[in-house]
């Protein structure tokens, strides 16, 4: 069976960049910033650009300002790589958002879990169901929190011609290679695990290579390097990244809940390019957590241009 909508599921096969949004002092959108945000993260050729989601703090943002972003974001990357947008909430508010998405340019939809309510596997099905029919866009659903699916739900939400990919932030390889195979290669895998490097030879050894990462939207060249070793297999500097970067960086995440989005922009605060804030519930990080970045940041440069040179 082919997959559906094939131009966009060619370009799920990298590595998955996801922008913050970034606000002014006032708590404003900060829409030139996000322009410059963007066009930096662009610079490090991601295969696709997920604006509004998870980094992009869903979540907090009303639906005239997620309209005003993913305009924002079609308009400046202007075909460059496609741009896909965050929805999510109850089913209701969800098909409002996505069909705002739609009408904004986007290219597919990243579908959150849902708020709160933990239904049965065939209300989830149900929930992706409706949503699916409400836009002609390629539809992925977000496997985390309140969204942990059977295989058998995945098997049904990959004959809905929308769902077009699985993203996966839970964890579990067995239930993973259990809805692959189940599945039976219908929906293309993605991982997506917070400090999604951390698992990706483990995500790789059951055939799912492309990844989502949080670090191309503030340090793009670690990204890219990392994914350019696990591309081609060298595993020196994949070692030397995990030790120095990206394994320490995860136990600081692990430090402060929100620090999945708040150290995202910290680190880009760290190096001059600030995009604000985050919003309420979210917190900034504390100063000493700054230092922290900080320094792993000058470590993870300092491993790319060692092996730049040896």
């Amino acid at each position: 069976m082919a997959l559906a909508h094939p131009q966009l599921t060619d370009s799920l096969t990298g590595l998955l960049g996801f922008p913050v949004t970034p606000f002014r002092e006032s708590g404003e959108l900060d829409l030139p910033r996000f322009e410059e945000h963007l066009t930096e993260m662009l610079e490090a050729k991601p295969a696709a650009l997920f604006v509004a989601c998870g980094t992009g703090e869903f979540a907090s943002l009303t639906l005239a300002e997620h309209r005003q972003i993913v305009q924002t974001a079609v308009a400046h990357v202007d075909g460059a790589v496609p741009v896909l947008a965050g929805v999510g909430g109850g089913t209701q508010v969800a098909v409002e958002f996505t069909r705002s998405a739609e009408q904004g340019g986007a290219d597919g939809v990243l579908v959150l879990p849902p708020y709160l309510q933990v239904g049965p596997p065939s209300g989830l099905v149900e929930h992706y169901r409706q949503i699916a029919s409400a836009t002609s866009l390629g539809v992925i659903p977000y496997q985390r929190s309140t969204a942990i699916f059977t295989p058998e739900s995945v098997a049904k939400l990959a004959e809905i011609e929308q769902v077009v990919a699985f993203k996966d932030g839970h964890g579990d390889i067995e239930l993973l290679q259990r809805i692959r195979t189940v599945s039976d290669g219908k929906l293309l895998l993605l991982n997506g695990m917070p400090t999604a490097e951390t698992f990706a030879r483990a995500y790789a050894a059951i055939g799912v290579r492309a990844y989502s990462s949080a670090t191309l939207a503030f340090a793009p060249k670690i990204a890219r390097a990392f994914f350019d070793a696990f591309e081609r297999g060298d595993d020196v500097l994949q070692q030397t990244l995990l030790r120095e970067f990206y394994v320490p960086l995860a136990q600081l995440r692990h430090t402060t809940n929100g620090y999945a989005v708040a150290l995202v922009k910290a680190g880009l605060d760290i190096q001059g390019r600030s995009a604000g804030s985050v919003r309420p519930p979210l917190m900034d990080a504390s100063p000493e957590h700054r230092a922290e970045l900080a320094t792993l940041i000058e470590q993870g440069m300092a491993a790319i241009e060692t092996a730049a040179v040896a």
